[in-house]
């Protein structure tokens, strides 16, 4: 009786384990790879960034000084010219009427009533009113329009709010749209505003003569220094909700978890963030990649550990 009471009790032991082994689940936590960075202190120098339209103040109007046939046409719509270069040739209708004749009886008379139109400064050809060789001109004719290059401005129109930041004097940078930027400097204003739009005129000159075409539009960009030294962060680190009104960073708490921190930011630029509040230590590790849809608190393992 105790041999069979013995057995009964080992079976039931053994049926208990196999029960327990049969359901006991292993729960693994999943872990998200982050990258992760230390808190900066520095300066940001944000940029205001405006649009403008290139624009050429003055233009030289090339009209034909006497009655006379075109004999030649050196130049085109939109060319870029130096003064002094001949922009066309034209011959007298008295030239024209005895030229062959003129010239066997006196060979120094070959070139009588030729008159060659030179440019009188230098820049680009914005009308071409006369192309067509052997037309008949009547004096004063307009021929052709060059908008001088060293009349070359830049039509910027600066939001009010910018007013005391950019002031005539300003150093701006202003990039074409084939990206190539160049330095120019603010030169005049006019003392109205767009009442649609509410900006104020300024117009900038470049400090190198360059020759581009006129209505094309541009960014103006200038910088505006901060002089207060902030935490600052690299802009992935900072998320925020769809309507940009709430701002939070994830901060590891230990090696594997990280928490959700709301902060307040101040200025940015392409690259960096100031964070105003809260303050942190240059020890705290906060996650600049990964770190998107990630809950309050957060399984994670590191991939670096930038300072």
């Amino acid at each position: 009786m105790k041999q069979i009471n013995h057995f009964i009790v080992v079976f039931l032991f053994f049926v208990s384990c196999k029960s327990t082994t049969e359901n006991t689940e292993i729960i693994i936590t999943p872990k998200t790879p982050v990258e992760v960075v230390n808190i900066q202190t520095g300066t940001i120098n944000q940029d205001i960034v405006v649009y403008g339209t290139t624009q050429y103040l003055k233009r030289n109007i090339i009209t034909s000084p006497i009655p006379a046939f075109i004999r030649e046409v050196n130049i085109k719509l939109g060319d870029k010219i130096n003064k002094g270069d001949v922009l066309y040739v034209l011959q007298s209708k008295e030239s024209k009427a005895v030229a062959n004749n003129i010239s066997q009886i006196d060979s120094t008379l070959k070139n009588f009533g030729i008159i060659k139109i030179t440019a009188p400064s230098s820049g680009i050809i914005t009308t071409f009113d006369k192309q067509q060789v052997g037309d008949y001109v009547l004096e004063g004719t307009q021929l052709c329009t060059i908008a001088e290059s060293k009349d070359l401005l830049v039509q910027v129109n600066v939001p009010y709010e910018y007013t005391h930041d950019i002031k005539l004097g300003s150093s701006c940078f202003i990039s074409l749209p084939d990206s190539t930027t160049y330095l120019a400097t603010l030169t005049q204003s006019l003392a109205t505003m767009n009442s649609t739009v509410q900006t104020q005129l300024f117009f900038a000159q470049f400090i190198q003569p360059i020759l581009i075409p006129e209505g094309m539009n541009v960014l103006v960009k200038f910088k505006k220094p901060s002089i207060s030294v902030q935490q600052i962060l690299p802009k992935s680190c900072v998320l925020s909700d769809e309507m940009m009104k709430e701002f939070w960073i994830m901060k590891l708490v230990t090696d594997t978890i990280a928490i959700k921190v709301p902060v307040q930011v101040g200025k940015s630029n392409s690259e960096f963030i100031e964070i105003l509040a809260p303050k942190f230590n240059k020890e705290d590790k906060i996650i600049s990649n990964g770190n998107y849809g990630l809950s309050d608190t957060a399984y994670v393992y590191i991939l670096n550990n930038k300072k």
